[in-house]
């Protein structure tokens, strides 16, 4: 999880850049790239936390072998699901306090089982060390977006 918060951090240091643009990487702001983000991280962990895990069951997924060989999410290819869409008027007081919100949820993760679980549409259900792995892998490729929009 470590990886995971120190993307956090660097999310987090892109919010004074929220509002810039550059539509030959992405049509979102590099305020979207980071609520995205946020708002993803907070749902899967808010689901793992919900989880029983006595329900989890491993099951061979193509989708999540293929993406774990080549080491990270093409751009263009995935839609995200609306849950996680932000609003267009994304301002600095919500990044932040989108970005407490995960701090706050990411503390008891640890405790969790092993087998606390999220149904991840495309890589279908992760156990906790998997939906580390997703978390970290879907961070990143939005963190890479916004440092894309930046320079």
């Amino acid at each position: 999880m470590e990886k995971i918060i120190n993307l956090i951090s660097q999310l987090e240091s892109k919010i004074p850049f929220q509002e810039k643009t550059n539509p030959s990487v992405s049509n979102a702001t590099v305020g979207w790239q980071i609520e995205h983000s946020l708002k993803t991280i907070l749902l899967i962990i808010e689901t793992v936390k919900k989880s029983n895990p006595d329900n989890y069951k491993w099951k061979f997924n193509k989708n999540k072998l293929f993406i774990s060989i080549i080491g990270f999410i093409p751009r263009g290819k995935a839609k995200a699901p609306k849950v996680v869409l932000p609003d267009e008027n994304i301002k600095e007081e919500i990044l932040k306090d989108s970005l407490e919100k995960v701090k706050t949820a990411l503390k008891d993760w640890e405790k969790l089982d092993k087998n606390a679980h999220f149904p991840h549409p495309y890589f279908g259900n992760l156990n906790k060390k998997s939906t580390e792995w997703f978390l970290y892998l879907h961070t990143n490729h939005h963190l890479k977006i916004a440092n894309d929009i930046c320079k």
